[in-house]
């Protein structure tokens, strides 16, 4: 498939699992196009990342949860919404699933198998694997995602006051 339409697929699918996340959570309804954005860009960011720029999983996750961020202060002002509530579903669709599942997967089966010997070790192992992936993920996309607040605190607080003439 053609790299600019798999990113934008990517991009595509992302923005509508982040605007179903959020539609739990009720935001002010101006706040779903740019929670649509926020995650297209990150998740895109990350897919080509990854995919043609040769970067692991954690790394690109980390950089497209800054990129996230910095989106959620720039479009945040426009809307009068904390930041929190355009970054996390935004976010959301960059939680590894698949390394969770497996982690799960894995402990499972080392269960079943823990007396078989090595059958039981190469489950132990992959659950380790998974787990530490899935974590070091969700971790990074968190740290990138709450970074741009944490250099900025003033902007990010301001956004949500009205000036006051």
């Amino acid at each position: 498939m053609n790299p600019i339409v798999s990113t934008l697929l990517d991009g595509l699918f992302a923005a509508i699992a982040a605007v179903g996340f959020a539609a739990v959570s009720d935001p002010h309804a101006r706040s779903f196009p740019h929670i649509a954005l926020l995650a297209a860009v990150g998740h895109a960011l990350r897919y080509v990342l990854m995919n043609y720029a040769g970067f692991d999983i954690a790394s690109a996750s980390f950089l497209a949860g800054i990129t996230i961020g910095m989106g959620s202060l720039w479009l945040g002002r426009t809307v009068h919404q904390p930041v929190t509530c355009l970054y996390i579903p935004a976010l959301l669709p960059m939680i590894p699933g698949i390394y969770a599942y497996r982690t799960v997967f894995a402990l499972i089966m080392f269960l079943r198998t823990h007396t078989l010997g090595l059958e039981s070790a190469a489950y132990m192992q992959e659950f380790f694997l998974n787990f530490t992936v899935s974590v070091t993920v969700i971790l990074l996309l968190a740290a990138g995602a709450t970074l741009p607040v944490f250099l900025f605190p003033k902007l990010a607080y301001a956004m949500t006051r009205h000036k006051r003439r």
